[in-house]
């Protein structure tokens, strides 16, 4: 069963996550979602990525990934890695549609957006891994800390504290808070009037935006994945995530 829809707003690509109520990211949506990217690199101009009105995404899917061993459990990550780092790098301009929470996994996915528009809801967004025994991928960390700022993404990591939208808003974190009925098509009408603009330029541009973490990324991700795996199958973090599995 598909774990998304995809439609085409002229230039704009929407790719809506629809994995249950959590949008868990699980190694089929991961594989999905890295196959619509090709035909979304192939004709659109821009893309909105979308989740659910009470998740935009809950993270890693715990309970199916727990049941995986080291080599099975490596192979999501570095599937996962490389979708964030595709999203982060596509050569078009995006925005993450917040309806709902974002955290962990999902917050990483928001991450990757080159903007964030969230709801004016009760809802959340922040990185908890550190609170799991895990760290933060190394991809997110050099997002987040080109988003905000060292200093902001140091406390929230650290911390591992989810925030209010609001709260993102005013660190930069996300750039436009809105009604949830609106939330889409403001998003859409923000990315259209960038996607009018010449595709060459844009590309330009956004190049320089994420050339040193691609070099980053590329130098670093296999270390800092075995990294995540020695933590992730530690005895304590083990215990941790097997009772946060309970929330799914």
């Amino acid at each position: 069963m598909s774990m998304l829809t995809m439609d085409f707003q002229e230039k704009i690509a929407i790719l809506r996550m629809t994995n249950g109520v959590t949008n868990a990211i699980s190694p089929d949506l991961v594989n999905e979602m890295s196959e619509s990217l090709v035909e979304i690199k192939a004709k659109a101009q821009g893309l909105m990525l979308c989740g659910g009105g009470k998740f935009f995404s809950m993270g890693f899917d715990l309970p199916h990934l727990l049941n995986l061993n080291r080599s099975g459990m490596g192979d999501f990550l570095s599937k996962f890695s490389h979708l964030t780092f595709d999203l982060f790098t596509i050569p078009i301009p995006t925005n993450c549609v917040l309806a709902g929470h974002a955290i962990a996994g999902g917050c990483i996915l928001a991450l990757t957006g080159d903007y964030r528009f969230a709801t004016t809801e009760k809802k959340q967004i922040g990185l908890n891994e550190i609170k799991l025994g895990i760290p933060v991928p190394c991809i997110a960390d050099m997002v987040l800390r080109q988003i905000v700022g060292d200093r902001v993404a140091m406390q929230m990591m650290y911390d591992g504290e989810f925030i209010s939208f609001i709260h993102a808003k005013d660190i930069g974190l996300v750039d436009e808070v809105c009604p949830a009925e609106s939330l889409e098509a403001l998003s859409l009408e923000r990315l259209s009037v960038i996607a009018n603009h010449p595709n060459r330029a844009f590309s330009a541009i956004k190049a320089n935006k994420v050339e040193e973490i691609k070099r980053r990324y590329q130098r670093n991700w296999e270390p800092t994945n075995q990294v995540f795996l020695d933590c992730w199958f530690s005895d304590l973090s083990q215990e941790l995530l097997k009772e946060a599995s309970k929330k799914f």
